[in-house]
């Protein structure tokens, strides 16, 4: 059987074919998928401006996808792969949603709620918490985001 090394960096693969998803509808490109028994059982990729709704990033995407697929919100024995590390509404869903596991790419040193400001999901004081993987394919990650905000700032007319 590989090791959990590979198996990160081949579901943060898919991940990241979220995040282009993302990227090609002109949304932040993060991505996320959710594993259950070796498989990808959800997907979900940042739809915010899409949609006009302000929760809907990739991992409550996923997460409602595969709610909606097992007809349960408890999401025991999963993990969530997200190009990103969530926000604190996305970690907070994780954990009400009992993921066992979250592995993130880059991290969010102004934004995220599972090493950088906080650990949201690891938490004492909650009553469920997750393990915790980051930096699985982070450079890929970042490039992504950096190239969408490249175009961005291109796109904008000169002040």
């Amino acid at each position: 059987m590989e090791d959990r090394t590979e198996l990160d960096r081949l579901f943060m693969q898919e991940a990241l074919k979220e995040a282009e998803k993302a990227y090609a509808l002109d949304e932040v490109p993060v991505g996320a998928v959710i594993v259950c028994d070796g498989e990808v059982y959800a997907r979900g990729h940042n739809l915010r401006e899409t949609m006009g709704d302000p929760t809907a990033h990739a991992e409550i995407i996923a997460i409602r996808n595969a709610a909606r697929k097992r007809k349960s919100w408890r999401l025991h024995g999963m993990t969530i792969y997200v190009t990103l590390e969530p926000c604190p509404m996305c970690a907070g869903a994780m954990v009400n949603s009992r993921l066992d596991r979250v592995v993130f790419g880059a991290a969010d040193p102004k934004g995220g709620a599972v090493v950088s400001l906080m650990n949201l999901v690891a938490d004492d004081r909650l009553n469920h918490r997750l393990q915790v993987g980051g930096g699985v394919l982070a450079g890929e990650s970042q490039e992504l985001l950096r190239r969408f905000f490249r175009q961005k700032r291109k796109e904008q007319p000169e002040k």
